[in-house]
Parts: C-alpha cells; sequence; structure tokens
C-alpha cells in the first residue's frame, strides 16, 4: 500500500479551507444574533448558516479524499 501524493496533497488543501471556515460561520451567526434590530439581519444569519454548511461539506470531502489516498480505492 503506497500513498498517492497529488491525492493527499488535494485533500489537505481542501482541509485547509474548512479550519477557517470552521471559525469564520459561527462567528459570523453569533454577530447576526446579537444585532437582530439590524434590517440586514437574515442576510448575515444566512451567510454564516452557509459558510457552516460549507465547512462541513469541505471537511467530509477532504476526509474521504486523505482516506482515498491513504488507502486507495
Amino acid at each position: 500500500m503506497t500513498t498517492s501524493k497529488e491525492i493527499l496533497n488535494k485533500g489537505i488543501k481542501l482541509m485547509s479551507w474548512t479550519l477557517p471556515c470552521l471559525f469564520i460561520g459561527p462567528t459570523i451567526i453569533h454577530f447576526a444574533l446579537i444585532n437582530k434590530n439590524q434590517p440586514v439581519f437574515w442576510i448575515i444569519l444566512t451567510l454564516g448558516i452557509a459558510i457552516c454548511i460549507t465547512a462541513m461539506i469541505l471537511l467530509f470531502l477532504g476526509l474521504k479524499t486523505i482516506v482515498k489516498s491513504l488507502f486507495g480505492n
């Protein structure tokens, strides 16, 4: 069993995009919930939720890619 370096690098790149999303998404949601009286409340809340969903998808794809590179097809 050999590790495919190209696929492993792709998985690590996906995981590197995941880490900022994991912190930015909840922070945006928190700021949106603090300022409920602002007219752009729903836009900011939707943006935060979208970033959190993106983080979960990237996390899943990154782990899947890393496992694929380690254990083959």
